[in-house]
């Protein structure tokens, strides 16, 4: 077993909120959040960036989002899952829903929302991310061969890619 895992958390493309009464978990993406996850779906893909398994929040705009990513950059659908706990859980629930990963899976893609995003991020990172906007995508890279193990003091590499950031 490979002795490296890599997490991307992946926030949801910006949302419409030009449905009034529509509830929160089922906003659409907007307009811009279309071509902002079709452009970061692309730069992940030219940098060779692939998770095997991708796992989005139930919410409209995380899982639209998700599927974007997983058309660009040629993940299978069957290794794209739901998980209600990713919706407004918090950060412990997040890691315990990676903690929960199959020690087998290299890479996964985590897509769902702020601030429990960039509060998990930030748990990992020297450097504090302020916020990670939409559609914005954090690598880390840690040295452990079991995801129960990612934890600050394993990191070794990091990558923070959001869509007006200068190419």
């Amino acid at each position: 077993m490979a002795k490296e895992k890599i997490l991307f958390i992946g926030r949801h493309a910006k949302s419409s909120w030009d449905f009034p009464g529509r509830s929160d978990i089922d906003r659409p993406l907007a307009e811009r959040g279309l071509i902002n996850a079709y452009d970061m779906a692309q730069r992940m893909k030219k940098r060779g960036d692939k998770p095997q398994l991708i796992i989005s929040s139930p919410a409209n705009r995380a899982l639209h989002t998700a599927i974007i990513f997983v058309r660009e950059l040629r993940v299978s659908f069957s290794e794209l899952s739901v998980n209600e706990g990713l919706y407004m859980a918090g950060e412990d629930s997040i890691f315990q829903i990676i903690a929960g990963t199959d020690d087998k899976v290299q890479s996964v893609m985590i897509f769902g929302h702020n601030p429990d995003f960039t509060y998990f991020a930030n748990y990992f990172l020297h450097d504090q991310i302020f916020n990670i906007p939409t559609c914005g995508v954090v690598r880390l890279t840690f040295n452990v061969s079991r995801w129960e193990n990612i934890h600050k003091g394993k990191l070794v590499d990091h990558f923070f890619d959001f869509p007006k950031k200068k190419q």
